[in-house]
């Protein structure tokens, strides 16, 4: 009982912070490097669309990650 409450106290949160910055920040870069590849290669019309797509991601992260590392 009493090893069970210490494994589930509290102490060095960074790595949880990392990742919730990473979930935040990760999805919207990497569509924005494909975005921007497309946008100079091939399809300018589907390099728009993610670079639209990362711009709504990030909004939604920033929401949903910037609530909870507010509280």
């Amino acid at each position: 009982m009493i090893t069970n409450s210490i494994l589930l106290e509290g102490g060095n949160y960074a790595g949880i912070v990392y990742l919730i910055l990473l979930i935040l920040l990760g999805p919207p870069v990497l569509l924005a490097i494909i975005g921007l590849i497309l946008f100079k290669t091939t399809s300018r019309k589907a390099g728009k669309v993610f670079f639209i797509l990362a711009g709504i991601y990030l909004v939604v992260g920033l929401g949903i990650c910037g609530a909870m590392l507010s509280s």
